[in-house]
C-alpha cells in the first residue's frame, strides 16, 4: 500500500500544475479586469504573438507573481482568441501558463485597447499595475525584474 501511495505521489509531482484556462476578453469584461483588487496589486501584461519582447515580460511577471502573494497577475493577448493554440504555446514557452490568461474576443480590438487604457497606442508589451488604493501605473516596453518590481511597489510611474 505504501509503495502505491509513493508511486502516486511521484507521478503527481512529475506533471506540472494545470495551466490556467484561456478566457475571452470582450468590452463588457474590461471593467472587472480593471477593478482594483481588495489588497495588493493586479498586474496586467498586454502582449501579442508578433511581439519579440513580450515573452521576456511574461517570464518576469510569472516569476514575480510566483514569489509575491500580493501580486495578482493576468495576461491579456491582444491577438484574437481564435489563435488559442498559439497563445497557449507562447504562454507555456514563457513559463506563464499558470497565470490567468485572457485574449481579445471583440469585433473591435482598438476599442478594447482604448477601454483598457485610453493613453495606450496599442504597442506591446504594455504593463498595467492597478493597486488596491485605486492608483495605477502603466509602461510600455521590456521590463527587467527590478523595473517590474519597482513599478509594482510604486517606486516609479
Amino acid at each position: 500500500m505504501m509503495k502505491l501511495f509513493l508511486l502516486l505521489i511521484s507521478l503527481l509531482m512529475a506533471f506540472p500544475a494545470a495551466a490556467a484556462p484561456l478566457e475571452p476578453l470582450a468590452a463588457g469584461d474590461v471593467p472587472a479586469l480593471l477593478k482594483p483588487p481588495a489588497h495588493g496589486v493586479r498586474v496586467i501584461a498586454l502582449w501579442a504573438l508578433y511581439c519579440a519582447y513580450c515573452e521576456a515580460n511574461l517570464r518576469e511577471l510569472a516569476a514575480l507573481s510566483a514569489s509575491d502573494p500580493d501580486v495578482q497577475a493576468v495576461t491579456v493577448s491582444t491577438d484574437d482568441i481564435e489563435q488559442r493554440d498559439a497563445i497557449i504555446k507562447r504562454l507555456s514557452s514563457a513559463r506563464a501558463e499558470s497565470i490567468p490568461a485572457r485574449a481579445y474576443a471583440d469585433e473591435s480590438p482598438q476599442r478594447l485597447n482604448y477601454l483598457i487604457d485610453p493613453r495606450w497606442g496599442g504597442e506591446t508589451p504594455r504593463t498595467l499595475v492597478i493597486r488596491a488604493d485605486g492608483s495605477r501605473a502603466a509602461i510600455s516596453g521590456t521590463l527587467t525584474a527590478a523595473r517590474l518590481k519597482a513599478l509594482v511597489n510604486k517606486e516609479t510611474d
